[in-house]
């Protein structure tokens, strides 16, 4: 595609931000962040809840967990939550702990633990679905993509894995250096916050990546969804609650209160879709994120989602799962964790990933989790019904194209 040198800094940046955190999931560039980090634990035992988050759907749990004081009534001591901008800068504030609650992309969280042996544990869910491919207004079929260039947020996100599962599934093969041929779709990993107008720009045909940034380039036309991703793999996690295995072995009570609040937070999130948006946008005094309560709006509010539209361009092919654009339950079913691990084995992922190939799905679904706090919260609360579901901690995975 033809280049345009007025956003090819953020690209670049993209490459600097993947090499950092590279580092950081490596024992010797994690070890001066974790000497950092018990450091200030042996001087201060008893932390206070400090959130770490990007200025994506993602978050949502954790931050309408603070605004509306939930942490605060479970008697947790609770920082205003940290933005960032880039995954390098959260994971690295979280391997030197300054932030000690985080939403992280799943896969990374299986490189984290595995590639580097980062001490971390998912202890929940923070959402479903809420991401999807956007794409120019003149594609109109995944083949469109071939010899084209798509942005992925990073190597390690389900992004990346639902996208080449797709163009697998046409027969297109995924690169990630040199010019694409006409049936390859070269893949660069690119902030969410350089997407829209990278695509805008015309520097990508389409990229895929977490809300809002798919309903802002509806809202600013310059863009359409040619798929969701939860009409792809059902009810899926993009991110995860991440904590440390320290504060879990150390401090349980303090963490059953902590995923008490994220578990809380997604009931309440459930029956108030609109006031959830207004928590979001930038017009709120905490100004969590700087979307509009517009933008935030077409992906929190299932009224908004014009289902027919959507089915008749093709966005949304199995009608009969009835997804909403986002959804929000906490429990992260195994079943999940298993699949992922065998879809990253066979998922183009830049950089070192030799683990990969020995892991287990069976034993990284118990190793990496740790679901004893949100069972007993989802339980507390009356079960999974709660969140519309089953009474079932188990489920299988449905993956189309």
């Amino acid at each position: 595609m033809k280049k345009n040198s007025s956003i090819i800094t953020p690209s670049l940046d993209a490459r600097r931000q993947f090499i950092k955190l590279s580092g950081l999931f490596t024992a010797m560039g994690a070890l001066p962040l974790l000497q950092m980090h018990n450091a200030a634990r042996a001087a201060e035992p008893d932390a206070p809840v400090r959130i770490g988050y990007l200025p994506i759907t993602d978050a949502t749990p954790l931050l309408v967990a603070h605004h509306n004081g939930i942490f605060q009534e479970q008697g947790l001591n609770v920082e205003k939550p940290r933005l960032f901008r880039s995954w390098a800068q959260l994971v690295e504030a979280f391997l030197a702990g300054q932030v000690n609650v985080v939403h992280l992309l799943a896969p990374m969280t299986v490189w984290a633990r595995y590639g580097s042996q980062s001490k971390a544990k998912v202890v929940a869910w923070n959402h479903m679905s809420g991401s999807g491919l956007t794409v120019h207004h003149d594609i109109n079929d995944l083949e469109d993509l071939g010899g084209t260039t798509v942005a992925i947020p990073f190597w390690y996100s389900l992004h990346n894995v639902v996208l080449q599962h797709l163009l697998k599934s046409k027969g297109l093969e995924s690169i990630s250096d040199g010019e694409p041929g006409p049936r390859q779709v070269k893949l660069v990993v690119m902030a969410p916050s350089d997407m829209v107008p990278a695509l805008a720009n015309k520097q990508v045909s389409g990229y895929i990546v977490a809300e809002p940034f798919n309903a802002s380039a509806e809202v600013l036309k310059v863009g359409k969804i040619l798929r969701f991703t939860g009409d792809v793999w059902k009810d899926h996690a993009c991110c995860v609650v991440l904590m440390h295995e320290q504060d879990l072995e150390q401090r349980p009570e303090w963490t059953q209160k902590v995923v008490n609040g994220v578990v809380q937070a997604q009931a309440w999130i459930q029956e108030h879709r609109s006031e959830t948006a207004q928590i979001l946008s930038r017009d709120n005094a905490q100004r969590y994120t700087p979307h509009t309560y517009e933008t935030l709006a077409q992906v929190l509010e299932p009224a908004r989602m014009d289902a027919a539209l959507y089915e008749g361009s093709g966005a949304i092919v199995n009608t009969d799962w009835k997804e909403k654009r986002i959804d929000f339950q906490p429990y992260p079913f195994p079943s999940y964790t298993e699949e992922l691990i065998r879809k990253l084995k066979t998922t183009l992922v830049s950089g070192r990933n030799e683990f990969l190939q020995d892991l287990d799905p069976a034993f990284v679904a118990r190793d990496l989790v740790d679901d004893r706090f949100v069972k007993k919260a989802i339980i507390d609360m009356g079960g999974m019904s709660a969140f519309g579901l089953p009474e079932s901690f188990a489920r299988q995975e449905t993956i189309t194209v």
